[in-house]
């Protein structure tokens, strides 16, 4: 018996541990979709799919509370793909490999995010439906796809698949927590045209990256400080095309719109001799960051290396256009609530740079708790691209989970978690993105609610989750199902 498998609740960390062995990125969820599906006929469950790829799984309530409000768990399939530079991981084919950390109280996995955001969400639904001694009225799980990369399952899902009236999403990220709100996002994608001249002979090539970077999920981690590794390069690059005259031939960096990124790389050509007026100049910038960072990047690192040379570099003006724009580009918080203490109203990710043949891309996201927060954020990207002669276009908007204040599911769980453990628990709005804004267009009866264990670090190889609250969040849950009032 593996380590987690001894871990409580058992069934729940069970189910888990199979989740981690099935390859299930965003977009890439077929493998997980199929298991789940076998599993609940295993069982005698009604299970159904969706024309986008949702599964909806129908249980009967339990002898007695036939008389219950509906009420529907909520969990999505897919995981974010990341991983370390020196982990040999491919998220299509291999498993994920989770572990108890040497202090004994968190799991996280060897290299590579370990999926808990929303791998524990799920386990924790399936391991309600295989129970037969937790008592519960008309029950449903609703299982979305591709939550991560684009909320495809909760944009594609119809009105008369699910008959409950109350929804628990189960992917927030605080034990002791209540989330009654979230914000809403859209993407930014810039596209600049790059135009090409040829390399002198008295040049050097050299690949330069930075690396060691915490990342982290760009809602949930936007305020704690973590930085951007294309920005960070991004400013290097910039001072170092002014003072060395350096040409790029290629930038790159992040791998997800949703995710701080942790590494970025350039590469480029530069005179024979500035060549050494260059590496001081970055042995400088790195103890610089490194100074002025290291509170919280422990690990940054720089690398340049001599790649073989090109035959083209960027032009001059291609160049300034695009290194001034990426320089210029807000990221990171942009207003806290005025009306929630702690919480980010409105946030900026400069997700994922890239070069694609003739093109240069530059992938953003903007999340907001405020229709007008995100677009005058809009109209400041879009500003800024447009001004370096970029064509940008938004899309993907999802709407934020407007606050009910009256919300009689809230009352339930927040009392329920008072009688449980003795103390009130932080009812909340969260910064990150929630499926439920969009669940209320087809379905804009429902009372919802979500609740989740702590998760620290999520959408990053940092991610674990704390053994200790999936302990307290599943009581909370099997308590909650109890105490679901009568239609």
């Amino acid at each position: 018996m593996s380590a987690l498998s001894q871990l409580k609740p058992a069934r729940l960390w069970q189910l888990f541990e199979k989740i981690c062995s099935i390859p299930h990125p965003s977009k890439h969820e077929q493998e997980i979709s199929l298991w789940i599906q076998s599993w609940a006929k295993e069982l005698g469950l009604a299970i159904k799919e969706d024309a986008v790829g949702n599964l909806f799984i129908k249980k009967p309530a339990t002898k007695g509370m036939e008389d219950r409000k509906g009420i529907i768990l909520q969990a999505h399939m897919d995981m974010v793909p990341q991983k370390n530079n020196d982990t040999d991981h491919d998220f299509l084919t291999d498993p994920i490999k989770p572990y108890i950390i040497e202090s004994g109280d968190w799991v996280t996995a060897e290299g590579t995010t370990l999926g808990a955001d929303n791998g524990v969400g799920l386990a924790s639904a399936l391991a309600i439906l295989a129970s037969d001694d937790i008592p519960h009225g008309p029950l449903e799980v609703l299982v979305t796809i591709d939550e991560e990369a684009g909320m495809t399952g909760a944009f594609g899902l119809e009105a008369g698949w699910l008959d409950g009236d109350i929804l628990i999403n189960t992917d927030s990220e605080q034990e002791g927590e209540v989330y009654m709100g979230c914000a809403g996002g859209i993407d930014g994608s810039a596209t600049f045209p790059l135009a090409f001249t040829d390399v002198a002979h008295d040049y050097q090539a050299f690949n330069l990256s930075i690396s060691g970077l915490k990342g982290g999920h760009s809602g949930v981690d936007i305020h704690t400080g973590r930085a951007n590794a294309n920005k960070l390069l991004v400013r290097f690059l910039l001072n170092a095309s002014n003072e060395f005259d350096i040409s790029l031939t290629e930038l790159n960096g992040g791998s997800l719109r949703n995710a701080i990124p942790r590494e970025a790389n350039a590469s480029f050509v530069i005179a024979n001799d500035k060549v050494d007026a260059l590496k001081a100049a970055l042995a400088n910038y790195l103890a610089t960051i490194r100074t002025n960072l290291g509170a919280i990047e422990t690990d940054i690192d720089m690398l340049l290396i001599s790649p073989e040379d090109f035959e083209q570099c960027w032009t001059k003006a291609t160049q300034a256009a695009i290194l001034r724009a990426l320089n210029a580009c807000p990221n990171g918080v942009m207003r806290m609530s005025d009306d929630i203490e702690g919480i980010v109203e409105t946030s900026l990710n400069l997700g994922v740079i890239r070069t694609r043949g003739k093109n240069f891309s530059a992938m953003v996201l903007i999340r907001s708790l405020h229709d007008d927060g995100s677009l005058e954020t809009q109209r400041t990207v879009q500003s800024v691209f447009e001004l370096a002669g970029a064509n940008i276009v938004f899309s993907g908007a999802y709407p934020g989970w407007q606050p009910n204040t009256d919300s009689a599911i809230m009352q339930t769980v927040r009392d329920t978690y008072q009688d449980i453990f003795n103390k009130v628990p932080a009812v909340m709005v969260i910064h990150a993105g929630l499926e439920c804004g969009l669940f209320k267009t087809a379905y804009p009866h429902w009372d919802m609610v979500s609740i989740g264990p702590t998760i620290k670090f999520p959408h990053s190889p940092d991610e674990k989750i704390e053994i200790a609250t999936v302990a307290l969040y599943w009581q909370l849950l099997v308590a909650v199902l109890a105490n679901i009032p009568k239609k």
